[in-house]
């Protein structure tokens, strides 16, 4: 009994035993199944946390930059437009004392270099032309013309008369025997002495057609010189007292009346024929006089400048915005500071410096006004002034010159724009740009240390994975023996 009992007791010790085991070796075998690891993931995850504070970091300043640079853009694209847009307005003339002329067959009309004002009257009796002397008909082109020497004396043809003109000197032209009516008209050609040739061949035959300047001091005679033996030069010679036929047109001034006062000019342009008034005279009116009148360009005016002031008061906007000391992209940015001063100076600025004495020299005289806020506006009343006791003066300030409105804001947007001046905004965006290449460099090496990192981790979980897998298949031999065992034990 006592010996049976033992035995049953040292049975129930042993399966006791063997369970334990089992279950600690299931435990081991589920800790290490359990070890099964997302290595990608894993590598993911270390790689992006030790890089992730450096690379938003960078991102960050990157946002930044773009903020900036796209901010600065904006406001020298605002200022280039304002300078555009006025210069398209100041080209059109609509702000200008322009003139017309009711009779447009008779002269075309443009601004001069004064301004121009009231009404005029234009009548033209005659044509400013040129000489055009024609030679006897040859057989072609290439008949000779003789040897010698082909002289061009230059003066006055009247009549039958030729009054020489003392301050120019002839044109003497040196032919041999191979000369041609084609060469003769390219040695004409190239003397340069005002006179145009070419060689015209009609039912007669080849003709030497020479064409002299407009107005009748730019009239020619020909005189001949033949070389010992020529019998064929002489006939290209012609006088006015010589024959009338190949005169086909003698040279004249223009003449015509201008505000009741007859003139004469050499040429059909008359530049400043009165103040602000150039003629290209293309026509005749004999006894119809007709009208010029002069624009008033007042209305167009005061359009112009209240959408400059809208205009300006839009960039003031932005670019108060943009350097707001909490929120602003630009606020101590040196590109944004210089604009700031410029317009704060604007009013003031002369803009015409060849001005006369109690003319409008400067944008405040055209009724522009800075505010305690750095915004504009228009005194109205200023400007009306201006325009009622200067309008020729207030007009020269809009047009295409060297100086006035335009010229101002042309030359702002130019130095607002310079990429070599680092106090402009240009200069700011270039170097701005720069910063961003340099930002995008340093991101590019930190992405790259980071994908670095990311492959090494990689490798090392791959080995570790190896020896997991080493060791799971040595647990399973050891399992497997520890089951053989306990069932020889039962």
């Amino acid at each position: 009994m006592t010996t049976t009992s033992s035995t049953s007791s040292t049975s129930a010790s042993t399966s006791t035993s063997t369970t334990s085991s089992s279950s600690a070796t299931a435990k081991l075998l589920a800790s290490l199944g359990a070890s099964t690891i997302d290595s990608s993931g894993l590598a993911d995850q270390l790689s992006a946390a030790q890089y992730a504070a450096r690379i938003d970091a960078v991102n960050a300043k990157q946002s930044k930059v773009a903020t900036q640079i796209s901010d600065a853009s904006t406001l020298k694209s605002m200022i280039s437009s304002l300078a555009s847009s006025l210069g398209d307005r100041v080209r059109t003339g609509d702000l200008a004392v322009t003139p017309t002329i009711t009779n447009s067959t008779v002269a075309t009309v443009s601004k001069g270099t004064l301004t121009g004002s009231g009404t005029s009257t234009l009548e033209v009796t005659q044509l400013a032309k040129g000489q055009t002397l024609v030679s006897p008909a040859m057989a072609s082109t290439a008949s000779a013309v003789g040897s010698g020497t082909f002289t061009l004396r230059f003066g006055t043809v009247a009549g039958g008369a030729f009054t020489a003109d003392s301050s120019r000197s002839q044109v003497d032209i040196t032919l041999t025997s191979s000369d041609t009516l084609s060469t003769l008209a390219q040695k004409i050609n190239a003397t340069g002495a005002g006179v145009s040739a070419y060689v015209a061949t009609g039912a007669s035959g080849a003709q030497l057609v020479i064409k002299g300047a407009d107005g009748a001091a730019n009239g020619f005679q020909i005189e001949t010189t033949p070389a010992a033996g020529d019998t064929t030069l002489a006939g290209l010679a012609w006088t006015p007292a010589g024959d009338a036929t190949r005169l086909k047109s003698t040279a004249t001034d223009a003449a015509y009346t201008l505000d009741g006062v007859a003139r004469t000019a050499t040429s059909n342009t008359i530049t400043d024929a009165a103040p602000g008034l150039t003629l290209k005279l293309t026509g005749t009116n004999t006894g119809a006089p007709t009208t010029i009148t002069f624009s008033d360009p007042s209305s167009a005016i005061q359009t112009a400048m209240t959408d400059l002031v809208d205009a300006l008061n839009q960039v003031v906007s932005t670019l108060t915005s943009d350097t707001d000391p909490t929120n602003g992209s630009l606020n101590n940015n040196p590109g944004a500071r210089s604009l700031r001063q410029t317009l704060t100076t604007l009013a003031s600025k002369v803009v015409m410096p060849n001005a006369a004495s109690g003319q409008p020299s400067t944008l405040s005289d055209l009724g522009l006004k800075i505010n305690r806020d750095g915004t504009f506006s228009l005194d109205t009343t200023v400007l009306g002034n201006s325009l009622s006791k200067n309008p020729d003066g207030v007009a020269a300030m809009f047009t295409n010159g060297l100086y006035g409105v335009y010229a101002t804001f042309d030359s702002i947007s130019r130095s607002v724009a310079s990429t070599t001046d680092p106090g402009s905004l240009g200069g700011v965006i270039t170097s701005l740009g720069t910063k961003q290449a340099t930002l995008t460099t340093q991101l590019t090496d930190l992405q790259n240390q980071q994908a670095t990192l990311r492959s090494q981790l990689l490798t090392r979980y791959a080995a570790l994975a190896t020896k997991v897998s080493d060791s799971q298949s040595t647990l399973t031999f050891l399992t497997n023996q520890i089951t053989a065992w306990n069932n020889k034990s039962g």
